[in-house]
């Protein structure tokens, strides 16, 4: 019987494993190799070895009403988006709350996760720990892996002749913190994910010139959608959803592109996503575009080399560079494991639903937050972890190791006619799609029909409005009573940190929310005319 679980990492996902872990009535146990929780949000001046690293003005491109755990909703007069220094705050919030704190192990590394030798009876693991020189050997019943994939850093030097050649500066995008020293510098940045988009357009005012290098474009996105809401509150709807689910996925994407280009048309601006390639995620950040119309950052096509003083690019052209920076993303790794227990091949990982590696005798590991939803992460996270939990403690079965690398296959074919096969891609998901698979397996999943008819005004907002991780604590276990409320309250929260300026004759909330309504049920049935 599962009793004692070792929780690994306290960044978002360790956190919620550890209060899913108290919930099921079992024993955490939470090793940190740093002084603090947070994890990824967990901003140093320094860069620490083996541990995530951001830089300090990084924002969460997702907005609070959609990165919250679904029993404990971000503070209402927190700003819709978060800075670091804000998500932490959050995270104390959450974890004081929850009395979670008690069960981590500070500045205390994980050094190897093995079986125990009667590992197919006891389902057991045996993990050793180092703290303060010392290393100690624990047994545990179960493992969650909440270490995350934002660690090791990716860079392909073989893909870039020259740079051993380079006298300039050249790093990683995972050293940078600040603009402090590049002032007046000619800049590369290689990538263009979010953290390429927001450096080049950090550094572009302070900088002599920033080139920024990309191999396929991307699709960018403004914070700021539809009516000044969130872009993910109008996204990500169920309703939306379901219109985009009868959609081919090409089509899909035509629309989606047609929507976004409406901000400014992504060819004139040298970012339009070049159609032979695999999918790339879309970016969130204002300020690229105009950035690009003033100058200061200019797109190139990719590196085709490097000399001394200038990189050539792929179009024939040369610049005269001081300093690349690669934002070239990172590399799945767990370097605790044996590859016996998980294997990473081409930084792809064989897991059930993610998570549950199919070939163990017992189902008593599982990795916490291994996706890349295009949204936030800590709902995928919950969810995993509360489905883990009871898995753990018996009260949900998984499927035979045959059926379950059946379905990986059959999902992993799918992924990759929607996704492509590339490295970046490995860990995308269809974001509500994933979430109600893994709610289905607790049984939390919301019943919209029985909804509507047992309260048709809280059906409306799950099904018109944005799905939020409340939707998935209106029933079945875990249930929380708030979560009515806090689905009815969504718009307020999401209006009231920027309402500073109180205006007279302001209209009724409820009214816009109608509107807002009247305008969904609109653009439903253009989707379906189109």
């Amino acid at each position: 019987m599962v009793k004692r679980v070792a929780v690994i990492g306290a960044g978002a996902s360790g956190l919620v494993a550890i209060k899913c872990c108290l919930d099921e009535g079992l024993e955490p146990t939470c090793f940190e190799g740093s002084s603090d929780i947070g994890g990824l949000w967990r901003y140093t001046e320094e860069v620490e070895e083996g541990r995530p690293s951001i830089y300090r003005s990084v924002v969460t491109n997702g907005s609070k009403e959609m990165m919250c755990y679904s029993d404990f909703p971000i503070p209402d007069h927190f700003p819709n988006y978060l800075s670091h220094f804000k998500v932490i705050e959050y995270f104390r919030l959450y974890a004081e709350h929850f009395n979670i704190l008690q069960y981590i192990k500070f500045k205390t590394r994980v050094c190897t996760v093995r079986k125990c030798p009667d590992f197919s009876t006891t389902g057991q693991w045996v993990i050793v720990t180092e703290s303060d020189g010392k290393q100690e050997s624990t047994i545990f019943d179960a493992v969650l892996v909440c270490s995350g994939h934002f660690t090791e850093p990716y860079l392909p030097l073989e893909l870039f002749p020259g740079i051993d050649k380079f006298k300039g500066q050249w790093f990683h995008s995972r050293t940078y913190k600040t603009p402090v020293g590049f002032e007046g510098k000619k800049i590369l940045v290689v990538g263009l994910g979010n953290s390429a988009a927001d450096v080049a357009t950090e550094l572009s005012y302070s900088a002599d010139q920033v080139f920024l290098s990309t191999r396929r474009g991307v699709l960018v996105l403004s914070r700021i959608f539809g009516f000044g809401y969130p872009w993910d509150v109008v996204y990500t709807t169920r309703v939306k959803n379901w219109l985009r689910n009868l959609l081919t996925f090409s089509f899909e994407m035509w629309m989606f592109e047609k929507t976004v280009n409406k901000w400014f048309d992504h060819a004139t601006f040298g970012l339009e996503v070049q159609k032979s390639l695999d999918w790339k995620e879309p970016i969130a950040n204002e300020e690229l575009p105009s950035r690009i119309a003033c100058g200061t950052v200019m797109i190139k096509t990719s590196v085709k080399e490097f000399s001394e003083t200038s990189a050539i690019f792929d179009d024939g052209t040369v610049e005269n560079i001081d300093v690349v920076i690669f934002a070239t993303g990172y590399s799945i790794s767990f370097p605790f494991f044996d590859e016996s227990i998980v294997k990473v091949e081409s930084n792809k990982l064989c897991l059930y639903k993610n998570m549950f590696p199919p070939h163990l005798e017992k189902p008593t590991l599982a990795f916490i937050g291994l996706v890349m939803p295009v949204g936030s992460l800590i709902p995928h996270s919950e969810l995993q972890a509360r489905w883990a939990t009871r898995v753990f403690k018996g009260l949900n079965q998984l499927p035979s190791s045959h059926e379950q690398l059946e379905e990986i296959n059959k999902v992993k074919e799918i992924l990759a006619k929607r996704f492509g096969k590339s490295r970046g891609s490995s860990l995308s998901i269809d974001l509500i799609g994933y979430l109600d698979q893994i709610a289905s397996q607790i049984g939390i999943k919301p019943n919209i029909p029985r909804l509507f008819l047992t309260d048709p005004k809280l059906a409306l907002h799950v099904l018109f409005g944005p799905c939020t991780p409340s939707q998935y604590r209106l029933t079945g276990p875990g249930k929380w009573d708030g979560a009515r409320n806090t689905i009815l309250k969504t718009w307020d929260r999401i209006l009231k940190p920027t309402r500073t300026r109180v205006v007279k004759d302001v209209p009724q909330r409820s009214l816009m929310l109608l509107g807002f309504l009247c305008f969904m049920i609109v653009l439903a049935g253009v989707f379906m005319i189109q």
